[in-house]
This record gives structure tokens, sequence and C-alpha cells, in this order.
């Protein structure tokens, strides 16, 4: 009996590795996998080197002939954007309060990206500050989510070809910023 038992012992021995293994083996797994790891700060996106600066939309002939036109004002800052869109209508859409006689503005804040040439807009309509609705009015609000074509690439002049409408909107450049990544 006596030598079944040290059998046992001696099997149980040869499976643990000697004496505190268990206990050395995950003190050293716990600090090999805390050294290894490191928290970066979340740094704003670089975004597209062409597309930083402030962008007014070109007026075009064909603007004044139709009963509703857009004017887009974007600013692109790293991987963000801001939008101004100025719309001016023939028709009444709604509540004069808000349509101010066919003239109102509209503004967004988010991100962009792009893939090889279609820029993506991803964001939310906001307040004239730039801070996200909290309350809807009688213009848009919540998100917004454009695709657009980018053509006609230049120092200074970009074309863009959007979904929503066939009339292709032309940028050009008024002031050339640089991008300097925050924390988030």
């Amino acid at each position: 009996m006596k030598k079944a038992a040290n059998k046992k012992n001696a099997s149980l021995k040869s499976l643990s590795f000697g004496e505190g293994f268990g206990v050395r083996f995950y003190l050293l797994l716990f600090t090999l996998s805390l050294a290894s790891c490191s928290f970066n700060p979340r740094l704003q996106g670089k975004g597209e080197t062409y597309l930083q600066g402030e962008w007014q939309q070109d007026s075009s002939a064909v603007q004044h002939k139709l009963v509703t036109y857009t004017s887009n004002h974007f600013r692109f800052t790293c991987d963000s954007f801001y939008l101004k869109i100025n719309t001016f209508s023939k028709v009444n859409y709604g509540a004069d309060t808000c349509m101010n006689k066919g003239r109102w503005t509209e503004y967004v804040r988010g991100t962009y990206a792009q893939r090889n040439d279609t820029l993506f807009l991803r964001g939310q309509f906001c307040d004239d500050h730039y801070r996200i609705k909290e309350t809807q009015d009688c213009l848009r609000a919540g998100n917004y989510d454009e695709l657009f074509s980018v053509s006609n690439k230049s120092d200074s002049l970009l074309q863009l070809s959007g979904t929503s409408s066939v009339i292709p909107i032309g940028l050009r450049l008024q002031k050339r910023t640089g991008c300097t990544p925050k924390a988030l």
C-alpha cells in the first residue's frame, strides 16, 4: 500500500513540475501580458492632404435657373469635415420662420474617408456653432451620409459628383490648412 501511495505522489510531483511552478508560471504570464500592452491615446486621423483647408462651391450659370439650388462651403481638418449648406428656393417648403423667404442654412459636421475616387462623408446635422442638434426644428436633423466621386483634382480646384444630385459641385480652395491630429 505504501508503495502505491509513493508511486501516486511521485506521478503528481512529475505533473506539477516542482513546487510553486504553477504560481510562478501564471505570474510570469501575467507580467508578460502587462509588458506587451500599452495604451496609446486615440488620435484623430490625418485625412487626405489635398483636401485640408476651406473650399467654396463655385456658382454655375445653371443654378439661378433652378427652382432650388444649394451653395456649399466645406472645411476639412485632418479626418473631420464641417459643411455649411446654403439653400435658395423659389418654392415655399415650410414655415417661413425657418425658410426665411426661400433662403436657409444648414450645418453638418463629421468625419470623412476616401477610397479610390470616392469620398465618404458621415456626420450629423448641427446648429450654427457645429454642436449636435438636440431638438428638431423645421430643418433637417440626424445623420448625414453622402458619397461623392472626386474628379478634376488640381491644387485649388475639385469637382464632386454626388449621389443625391445630378449637378456636379465645383469647389475652389479658399484657404489651405495643415493637419495637427488631436487626441480624442
